[in-house]
Parts: structure tokens; C-alpha cells; sequence
């Protein structure tokens, strides 16, 4: 039986090198998921403009992120990860340029952060409609757990060294490493063939073509319950824009950052990353359904008991740091297993002329929800406490994801049969 990742997908050499580059791109993505919150919450002391961020992050993300996939559907996809990768690159040099220069004014930091989701929300609805046409169909499931383990692991990577580097050299060194590691992802995509879509007669994009995705999402009830499912578990049970009040202020850790601040945001994606490296087994689970709906109930109960161990400090400051972390991991881990499941239905069920505008929809879902979790939360924490914020949202995803498996049978019965080179979809 197979207990390590499938590292098959890296025998073709368009993933091989796609999949390489995000080893250092994504390390130095998370370093400005760090510094972003960091310092806003350090120019102004408060979660209300942490969870502020979310909010312009999810704006752009979803306008562009739809406009994307719509793009991804009728135009060379490698030349829109070009160009997409570009702004990237050059929005991170932005956020450079104002900590160097010391302008700590909160709005310019915040409309910076929202142009570069912009372009994020052009750049991944293409990334992910080329993966089927880079590797077997067969092996999609392998290849989204490859592609989640490498974010993951820099995940747990970049929040470390980040939070480490901001007492010493500021927030300007991690904006800074982003983009130049964003080179090798360039490298990568320029490397691509030339990967048009293949387009109906009848498709369009811009605004018509976004309308026209989902009407073709709303005659699928699988992706839409999965897509609806992860909004719940993003939304209610994603408390990281608390993370920065937590460490301050429960763990009293330094307002610009420490270590504290970096195993809360480490420990989420140790989670996910172990449980990606032992991920050998997601090709054979032919319940999709059913094991999406129980990784998110486990999300759920890990949030929980993240929340109430925050109440555990002023006697046992040591035992709740060690229960908070051990949860966050556990929620980490649960979450790449959903997200390997839900992709791969996502581009199984799409076909070749809808799979931009699916990835656009589904990256708005992925991106963008724990975006709205960063106001939700900041905004409730700011009226209650980050327990009530964290452990009521954690009972919330429970609720919600259980009643969505009890109102739509028919994404709890999906079920998917693979043999060695095809595979068929059923529904019990």
C-alpha cells in the first residue's frame, strides 16, 4: 500500500518545472502573509485593520479572479501567467519600496495588497486549468497533493524565517526575497508550450463569459456542494488575522512579530504539510464526497479546541501554546485532504472550454474565503474575544457542513472509480 506522496506527476516536465518553482515562490509568498498582518497591526494595534485587509484582498480577487478564468477560457494561458506573474513581481518590489522608505501609512500598504491580489486573481485560474493538460487524468488527484504539499511546506517554511527576520531587518527584506523568488516561477511558465484553450463556438469572455460559468456551475450539484462546503469551512473556521492579537496579547509576545506570532501561522501549514507528505493514499479513495464532508468536521473540531485552549494561559501558559499549536496541525492537515479532494472533482467534472472560468470561481472560493474570515473574525474579536471568535466559528463549520451533507445527499454519495488509465464518476 501507498503511504508517501504519488510522485508521479513529476515525470512530466512541464509539472516537474512548475512544481519546482513553487518550492521557493511559495516560501516567499507566505514570508508577505506574514509581514502583511504584522505590520499593519503593528503601524495601527488593531485586529479590526488586520481582518480590514481581508476585505481589500477579497474585492480584487474575486473580480479578477473571475475575469480570469474567463480570460483562461479564451486566450493562451501561458502568456496570461506571464503577464500575471510580472504583476506579481512588481507589486512585491512596491511593498519593498514603502518599508524602505518607512511610510507607514496603513491605506497606501492596504491599496498595494489589493493590486497584488488583482493579479493573483488573473494568475491562478489559468495555473490550475492547464494542470489536466499537462498530466494523465488519472494522476490529478497525486498532482494536487504534490502542488498542496510544496505550498504547505513553505507555508510552515515561510512564517518562521519571516517572523524571525522582522525584528532584525524589518518588513522590507521579506517583500523583497518574494519577489526575486517569484523569478523562478517566471522561469517556469516561460518555459511552457503555447497552451491555447479549446474553445467552443459559442464561447465568450468577459462579463457574459463569468455569466456563462455559472450557469454551467449550477447544472453540476457535486462542484457547486464542494465549492459551498469549503466557503463554510474558510469563512467561520479560518482565525488567522487573530493571530497577531493572540501572540501579543495571550502569549505576550512583541507587537512587531516574534515567535510566537510564527508558530501560529508555522504550525497551521506542519499540519498540512504532514499530512501531504503521507498523502499516498488520496488516489485510491473512491468516496470523495463523504471524506471532503469528514476532513472539514475534523477542520471544524480543531478550531474549536484552538479557541477554548486560549483560555487555558493564565494557569498554563506552556499546556495551552502546545494544545493551540497541536490543533492548529491537526486543522492544517484536514484542510490539504479536503483540498485535494475538492480540486480534483472541480477538473474532473469540467470540461477543457469551462475549466478557466471553474478554476476562477474556485480560487474566489479558496482565496477569497479566508479573506472574509480575516473581517469576520478581526471584527468579532474587536466586540468579543479571539475565543469566542475562534472556537463559535469552529462550531459554526460543524453545524453548517453537516447540514449541507443532510440537505444534498448526493455530494455525500459521490464516488469516483479509477483503474489504471481511466476512471468513471458515479453517484449511489
Amino acid at each position: 500500500m501507498r503511504l508517501f506522496a504519488d510522485t508521479r506527476p513529476l515525470k512530466y516536465a512541464a509539472f516537474r518545472r512548475l512544481w519546482l518553482a513553487n518550492i521557493v515562490t511559495v516560501i516567499g509568498a507566505q514570508m508577505t502573509v506574514v509581514a502583511i498582518p504584522a505590520q499593519i497591526f503593528h503601524i495601527t494595534g488593531s485586529s479590526a485593520y488586520v481582518g480590514l485587509a481581508g476585505a481589500f484582498g477579497f474585492v480584487p480577487l474575486v473580480v479578477f479572479g473571475l475575469w480570469g478564468g474567463s480570460l483562461a477560457d479564451v486566450v493562451d494561458r501561458r502568456r496570461l501567467l506571464v503577464i500575471s506573474t510580472i504583476g506579481l513581481i512588481v507589486t512585491s518590489a512596491l511593498l519593498a519600496l514603502w518599508a524602505l522608505l518607512g511610510l507607514e501609512n496603513v491605506w497606501l500598504l492596504l491599496c498595494t495588497f489589493s493590486l497584488q491580489q488583482a493579479f493573483f486573481g488573473l494568475n491562478q485560474p489559468a495555473k490550475g486549468a492547464l494542470l489536466p493538460t499537462i498530466v494523465p487524468l488519472r494522476l490529478l488527484p497525486a498532482a494536487n497533493s504534490l502542488n498542496m504539499t510544496v505550498m504547505t511546506l513553505g507555508a510552515v517554511i515561510g512564517p518562521v524565517i519571516g517572523g524571525a527576520l522582522i525584528p532584525l531587518f524589518g518588513y522590507q527584506l521579506l517583500y523583497v526575497l518574494d519577489a526575486v523568488f517569484l523569478f523562478a516561477t517566471l522561469y517556469a511558465v516561460v518555459r511552457l508550450p503555447s497552451l491555447p484553450p479549446k474553445k467552443q463556438p459559442d464561447t465568450r469572455s468577459g462579463f457574459k463569459g463569468i455569466i456563462d460559468g455559472f450557469r454551467y456551475l449550477r447544472t453540476n450539484t457535486v462542484v457547486m456542494v464542494s465549492l459551498l462546503v469549503d466557503v463554510i469551512a474558510m469563512v467561520f473556521g479560518m482565525p488567522r488575522a487573530l493571530f497577531p492579537q493572540i501572540a501579543t496579547e495571550t502569549f505576550d509576545g512583541p507587537d512587531e512579530g516574534g515567535i510566537v506570532f510564527s508558530l501560529l501561522f508555522a504550525a497551521l501549514a506542519a499540519g498540512s504539510a504532514l499530512a501531504g507528505i503521507f498523502s499516498g493514499w488520496v488516489s485510491r479513495v473512491e468516496r470523495q464526497g463523504l471524506a471532503v464532508i469528514i476532513a472539514i468536521v475534523v477542520w471544524g473540531s480543531a478550531m474549536t479546541v484552538f479557541g477554548l485552549s486560549l483560555e487555558l494561559v493564565s494557569n498554563l501558559w506552556l499546556v495551552a501554546l502546545v494544545v493551540a499549536l497541536g490543533a492548529l496541525a491537526v486543522g492544517g492537515g484536514a484542510d490539504i485532504i479536503s483540498s485535494a479532494f475538492r480540486s480534483t472533482m472541480l477538473q474532473e467534472a469540467a470540461t477543457d472550454d469551462m475549466r478557466g472560468r471553474m478554476q476562477g470561481v474556485f480560487i474566489v472560493v479558496v482565496a477569497g474565503g479566508p479573506r472574509v474570515a480575516d473581517l469576520l473574525h478581526g471584527s468579532a474579536a474587536a466586540v468579543t474575544n479571539t475565543t469566542v471568535a475562534s472556537a463559535g466559528g469552529g462550531i459554526a463549520v460543524i453545524v453548517l457542513v453537516l447540514a449541507c451533507a443532510f440537505i444534498f445527499p448526493v455530494f455525500r454519495r459521490y464516488r469516483v472509480d479509477r483503474g489504471d488509465s481511466e476512471h468513471s464518476v458515479t453517484v449511489d
